[in-house]
């Protein structure tokens, strides 16, 4: 006998294709899954920007308010819309398999973005991908940029922006993988810790959902996911939306590599680290005292 279970997502086109996604995958492993759509603060406000309002954390608030209430059993997220320290009492218990990682350039006439003109604007609302579009290309305009997917390309067609950076996993679930222009590469751009992963949240107690989560997690992304928010967490609550930090990492035989990038908010000064280590734990502490000691904590404080 199938086992219900309740998932719980945001109703835009790409959250509903990860939600749809997980339960195709619960299906597989023998749960019948119901999904319950839910309107979250960041949908509602698409007028003023996530920093403005609270963060990247009210994509999720009203969906862990769900689950506090038990209206739904696991919550269905891109993982790197969760704030990178929960409360104790929800748990990330699974984390699907990695789509591309990479940041994604548009442009309405596939012009690459080293070829637009000084003064050209570019449309993006993640501080990481600003601060890094500004250390490389410090002659355009980086502006912000609210809406899905649908609706930033719609911008950059109506002439709002020249161009924008979006992340190449959204495009390619929804099909568009055929309008990128380019792909930045995880060292040209550093992406954000956990791009391109989905993540499975649950109360930290509800052994039956961690039980289903557990069943649909994918290892590998599990380990680079544990190590790029680990990054993130020896930071402690200093970090907020206007951070501009990127951890990525990847892993082989012989080893995981880890890329960071920090900046300030206006990219007057930005820090690379990358370090090699077959421990998780020992990779993490490497990059994380390398941002240390080459200033991160100054950049943080001096935007205070």
């Amino acid at each position: 006998m199938s086992r219900r279970i309740r998932i719980g997502t945001r109703g835009s086109q790409l959250a509903l294709w990860q939600a749809n996604e997980a339960a195709r995958l619960l299906t597989v492993a023998g749960y019948e899954p119901e999904i319950v759509r839910i309107t979250t603060t960041g949908d509602r406000r698409q007028d003023v920007s996530l920093a403005e309002v609270g963060g990247k954390g009210l994509f999720i608030k009203e969906i862990e308010e769900a689950l506090d209430r038990n209206a739904i059993d696991i919550a269905v997220h891109s993982l790197k819309d969760i704030p990178s320290i929960l409360p104790e009492r929800y748990v990330l218990g699974a984390f699907l398999e990695r789509a591309d990682p990479r940041d994604a350039w548009f442009h309405p006439a596939g012009i690459p973005i080293g070829q637009l003109p000084a003064g050209a604007t570019i449309g993006t609302s993640a501080p990481r991908r600003r601060a890094q579009l500004m250390s490389q290309h410090p002659q355009l305009l980086i502006e912000p940029i609210r809406g899905n997917v649908n609706t930033r390309i719609d911008k950059a067609r109506g002439g709002d922006f020249d161009g924008i950076v979006l992340a190449a996993a959204g495009l390619t679930r929804l099909g568009r993988t055929g309008e990128i222009t380019s792909f930045f590469s995880v060292d040209e751009m550093i992406p954000a810790a956990g791009q391109g992963i989905i993540a499975i949240e649950t109360r930290a107690g509800d052994r039956e959902a961690l039980e289903a989560a557990s069943a649909v997690s994918h290892a590998p992304s599990a380990l680079a996911a544990g190590i790029e928010r680990g990054v993130l967490q020896r930071f402690g609550t200093q970090l907020d939306c206007y951070s501009a930090v990127a951890v990525h990492a990847t892993s082989d035989a012989d080893g995981i590599t880890v890329r960071s990038f920090f900046s300030d908010y206006e990219a007057t000064r930005s820090i690379t680290a990358t370090h090699r280590d077959r421990d998780p734990g020992r990779v993490i502490t490497a990059v994380y005292d390398e941002l240390v000691a080459r200033g991160a904590m100054e950049l943080l404080l001096a935007r205070r």
